[in-house]
């Protein structure tokens, strides 16, 4: 029987989100049972998606508040369950849309997802701290953010975030992106080893499910952005990446020596073979702003010129401008910040390299939906 008090303790748990999911847990059907006594005490069952959910804490406590906070509750006894197999069936059916077969939300005519691929020419130039810190960027934005580590060998973007030993909650053959305390979303390959220091030696045909499965398999529910770090070079995933987003656009991160800038143009004529657009270019390690003469004073450590090389002969080789979207200087904040999860735009965002990234992901996040690679579903009705 519906009553006043009922109403709004439902009303209270509709407000409680899923932390992976991402949804409230009414709509997903996790709420089982509300009882209320005549003293006010409050006794609510929530079913979790799997026994070892990594969340559970999380959702104790967002429920025991939202209920605790309604006018004539006293106290609140929440048990947790698990679903039912039948109960998590449901749940995918949900998730999914009712989609027998699921598809790459991101390459489907109607997504308004912005996908940015990271790309660069050679190892070491920071990519993957570029990709990470732009992505919490964009979150701090109020950006919905999500980042798919697909450097298959070389997949470092979960410690980054400070969730290395994290693992995915799956429901049936649906997986959940991890979630981090930035609000940022994120999958990688690293999580779905057995063990994290297990070797990925893999080729071409299970690196490109491995793409597939991180973008198809994984439900990302509604981004604003989806962040890919792609693998230095013009290999296989590059080329996967060209097949399955033709939509991507491609942000190509170098520095400033000759021999990165080389390379680095490389990536982005592979970028632009598959269709796709190249917005811009980053320089890491642009200059180190002298410690005993202060900012004004820039240490060319790497050379100069890279990244000014790169968008130049890139925007001669497409023929349109390819920007230099910012020149990130040498910051130990930003190394510093990778190598203990706390990336330096969250950690420090008054140092230089972190006003730069930001300023990145202004640009980035200000450009409007491209159209390359969408199909726009349009059909000849008739001939001229």
């Amino acid at each position: 029987m519906s009553t006043p008090l009922l109403d709004q303790i439902q009303a209270a748990l509709a407000t409680v989100n899923d932390p992976e999911i991402k949804r409230p847990i009414t709509d997903l059907g996790m709420v089982d049972s509300v009882e209320i006594d005549d003293a006010g005490l409050v006794r609510v069952t929530v079913l979790l998606t799997v026994s070892g959910c990594p969340l559970k804490d999380t959702i104790t406590r967002d429920v025991t508040q939202a209920v605790g906070r309604v006018p004539g509750v006293t106290d609140v006894d929440l048990t947790l369950g698990v679903m039912t197999a039948e109960q998590r069936a449901g749940l995918k059916e949900i998730l999914s849309g009712g989609q027998a077969q699921r598809e790459i939300p991101f390459a489907q005519p109607g997504s308004l997802t912005k996908v940015f691929a990271i790309a660069s020419g050679k190892g070491g130039v920071g990519k993957s701290s570029v990709t990470v810190n732009l992505a919490l960027s964009m979150a701090k934005q109020g950006l919905k953010v999500g980042i798919v580590d697909a450097d298959i060998y070389g997949h470092s973007v979960p410690a980054m975030l400070g969730v290395a030993d994290h693992r995915p909650t799956q429901v049936d053959d649906l997986i959940m992106p991890v979630p981090t305390s930035t609000g940022v979303s994120v999958i990688s390959i690293g999580m779905l080893k057995p063990r994290r220091d297990q070797v990925v030696a893999w080729r071409g045909p299970m690196l490109d499910r491995a793409l597939v499965q991180m973008l198809a398999d994984v439900y990302w529910g509604d981004l604003d952005v989806l962040l890919l770090d792609l693998p230095p070079g013009t290999g296989d995933v590059a080329i996967s990446l060209g097949q399955h987003l033709p939509g991507a656009e491609v942000v190509v991160v170098t520095t400033p020596q000759e021999a990165a800038a080389e390379v680095a143009e490389r990536a982005g004529t592979m970028a632009s073979m598959m269709h796709q657009r190249v917005v811009g270019v980053v320089e890491n390690m642009s200059f180190l702003p002298c410690p005993h003469c202060g900012p004004e004073h820039q240490l060319q450590i790497f050379g100069s010129g890279g990244g000014d090389r790169v968008a130049a002969t890139l925007s001669e080789r497409f023929g349109y401008t390819v920007p230099v979207l910012g020149r990130i200087p040498l910051d130990t904040s930003l190394r510093e910040g990778g190598d203990v999860g706390k990336p330096i735009v969250d950690s420090d965002p008054t140092a230089p390299a972190a006003v730069e990234l930001e300023g990145i992901a202004a640009k980035l996040s200000g450009r409007g939906r491209g159209l390359a690679g969408m199909q726009l579903g349009l059909t000849p009705s008739s001939r001229f």
